[in-house]
């Protein structure tokens, strides 16, 4: 298993073609939550995942400040179903903010989070800042990582 974190033009199109399928398969079919998830963004992002045996089985989205937020951000935050429970989530992110911090820059991250996981994010340091709303019919809230 090896991590990976690359800019979309760096992105094989089977390693795209991975990377969409598992955020499709969690964040649309498993949430039962349709939405249009490729959303123009994925262009402006580097791209963390993890792979096994040619699949994707952790992924986060890092964004620079101002494409989604005035602050850094990271998204698409998941683990494959079968991969849950080992400490995947929290590596991803330690090593999505490593990245944002060492070489984006940025001290400050912004996110928007599904309201169950805000103990997670919290782990981290992150702090609400809005409160809990309905995106796509599911409940969630946005959080701050000032550094």
């Amino acid at each position: 298993m090896s991590w990976k974190v690359n800019k979309f033009s760096e992105l094989s199109t089977s390693e795209l073609y991975a990377i969409l399928k598992e955020r499709t398969q969690v964040f649309v079919v498993e949430q039962e939550c349709p939405y249009l998830e490729v959303d123009g963004k994925d262009l402006h992002a580097y791209h963390l995942y993890k792979e096994e045996n040619g699949e994707v089985i952790a992924y986060a989205r890092l964004l620079p400040a101002g494409i989604s937020y005035k602050e850094a951000s990271i998204g698409r935050v998941m683990v494959k179903k079968e991969y849950r429970g080992i400490g995947l989530a929290g590596e991803l992110l330690k090593r999505g903010l490593h990245f944002i911090h060492n070489d984006f820059g940025e001290t400050t991250v912004k996110i928007q989070a599904q309201e169950y996981l805000r103990g997670f994010y919290g782990s981290f340091g992150f702090r609400a800042i809005t409160n809990t709303y309905l995106d796509d019919g599911i409940p969630h809230i946005d959080m701050i990582l000032e550094k």
